[in-house]
């Protein structure tokens, strides 16, 4: 038996990363039954994730930093100065650029994100529509990561099943729509099929009448006949519901009388 199961895409440079995401993952069972698959992207992170197939985004923005460090070491050669090193106001600019680029990029994808940061000016933890700012805290954070994507894939799951039972109720109230124009349209049709039936018995029986039209008169009398036969059908089948919808009724009452 073949299961879905969740995709969480990491995207860090760090393969240590990666590895602390997957093993402090909690180990209980996933609405699916199975662990998520884990796909990592380690470059790129300015990269047009919509419509990848994912659930779940886990980005590390530590990784923003050393992009960024190593954007600066492979520009044009240059006098080193205080605003090239790590930290200064070029470097700053740059981080704060490809990290926006990140956060745009998780963002247009439409699917929902964690963002670990390393920034202490910044909140613990920030919610921006679908993506989520963590701050990496001591040696907990790859247990809190796991279990905030645990959550969030839950209640994907959750929001996909309330979409599935939606459509399905939708699809059943057009259905019995239809049920009940065609019970209350039902006198009418056998009203129809009575007349039709009548005047094809007459043409069949009719004195002189050539053969083709004795064929073609006996040809509407059979299909009148099948149609009859059809919504006989259709009566015995509304009584069959009728009585299993009671039967639920009657068990509730006998046990509430017990």
């Amino acid at each position: 038996m073949t299961t879905n199961r969740p995709t969480v895409l990491i995207l860090a440079s760090d393969p240590a990363f990666s590895r602390e995401i997957k093993a402090n993952w909690p180990q209980e069972p996933t609405p699916h039954g199975d662990s998520p698959e884990f796909v990592v992207l380690d470059e790129g992170f300015s990269r047009d994730l919509k419509g990848s197939n994912f659930d779940l985004a886990i980005a590390d923005a530590s990784s923003v930093d050393r992009i960024s460090s190593s954007a600066e070491n492979s520009g044009p050669k240059k006098s080193k100065t205080d605003l090239d090193l790590p930290g200064s106001a070029s470097h700053q600019r740059l981080n704060k650029r490809l990290n926006k680029q990140l956060r745009h990029s998780l963002a247009a994808a439409g699917k929902p994100a964690i963002v670990i940061h390393t920034d202490p000016s910044l909140d613990f933890y920030n919610i921006q529509g679908p993506v989520i700012d963590l701050r990496r805290e001591s040696e907990l954070w790859p247990a809190i990561t796991g279990l905030l994507g645990r959550e969030i894939l839950r209640r994907v799951d959750a929001e996909s099943r309330a979409r599935e039972a939606e459509r399905l109720g939708a699809a059943a109230q057009a259905e019995a729509a239809l049920g009940r124009y065609m019970i209350e349209m039902r006198s009418n049709i056998n009203n129809a099929l009575t007349t039709v039936l009548g005047n094809a018995e007459l043409l069949v029986y009719e004195a002189g009448m050539s053969a083709t039209v004795q064929i073609q008169a006996d040809a509407i009398r059979n299909m009148a006949l099948r149609l009859h036969e059809v919504f006989q059908r259709f009566s015995s089948l509304e009584k069959e519901l009728n009585v299993a919808a009671r039967e639920p009724s009657k068990a509730h009452a006998a046990a509430a009388g017990r």
